[in-house]
């Protein structure tokens, strides 16, 4: 990884608390980064991700126009990008929602402007890391397998596992975005181009199968987790 990189990655900040903007902010001026865009509203952050098309998105639950949950779902109809959620809510079930939409992190305000930096800094610092070893490999490895994406296969010691397109597509896109919980929503509208309704069956039985080819103890999986309540998770 280039030494530092991560402090050029772009920055959206989400909030219609222009106190809460500029703190944050100043934080992130302090460590370095420089590539930080504003938005104050549901509406001006769509044009501001279509426009910068940020590494990393810091979002407000409650707007005035719409709530962050719905921007979230609009930026993960076209993007992965890792989206913190700040809300002053601390339910529970407020943060299962925030996961089943997409997000990535959930911070209660009032919060520590250290720890947001902390986990601002830990994503950039990991995504910089795999966007440097995509532009490098075109094979990504892990235990004893190597998933080739120019040739779409996938070898286990130099030998080809069979793999049906579906699944290739599965694996391809779980270690693509690995480190980041998927919903089973969100791999059904981007691998089978579906809707999740009367579907669940289908992510799960391909999920098994997966599993089964890759795992040494398909029952307890070390590549493929479930993440409870929220989706699967490639860890690489």
């Amino acid at each position: 990884m280039t030494p530092n990189g991560y402090l050029n990655k772009k920055i959206l900040l989400v909030d219609d608390d222009e106190s809460i903007i500029a703190l944050i902010e100043t934080v992130l001026n302090k460590e370095g980064y420089t590539r930080i865009f504003k938005a104050g509203s549901g509406k001006e952050a769509i044009v501001k991700v279509n426009e910068n098309e940020p590494d990393l998105v810091v979002l407000d639950v409650m707007l005035p126009d719409f709530d962050g949950y719905e921007i979230c779902k609009q930026i993960r109809d076209k993007s992965m990008v890792p989206i913190i959620f700040l809300s002053a809510k601390s339910d529970e079930s407020d943060k299962l929602i925030s996961y089943a939409m997409g997000g990535d992190e959930y911070i209660t305000k009032p919060f520590s402007p250290k720890e947001l930096l902390a986990k601002i800094t830990a994503m950039l610092k990991r995504q910089s890391y795999y966007d440097d070893k995509s532009a490098n490999d075109n094979r990504y490895v892990f235990g004893s397998f190597a998933l080739d994406f120019e040739k779409k296969l996938l070898f286990k010691d130099g030998e080809e596992v069979f793999l049906t397109a579906k699944e290739y597509s599965l694996l391809e896109f779980l270690i693509i975005n690995r480190n980041i919980t998927l919903s089973k929503d969100k791999l059904l509208s981007s691998v089978w181009n579906m809707d999740y309704q009367g579907y669940d069956n289908t992510v799960m039985v391909h999920i098994h199968n997966l599993r089964e080819k890759i795992e040494e103890d398909p029952s307890d999986p070390k590549f493929i987790r479930t993440v409870k309540g929220r989706g699967y998770m490639f860890v690489g």
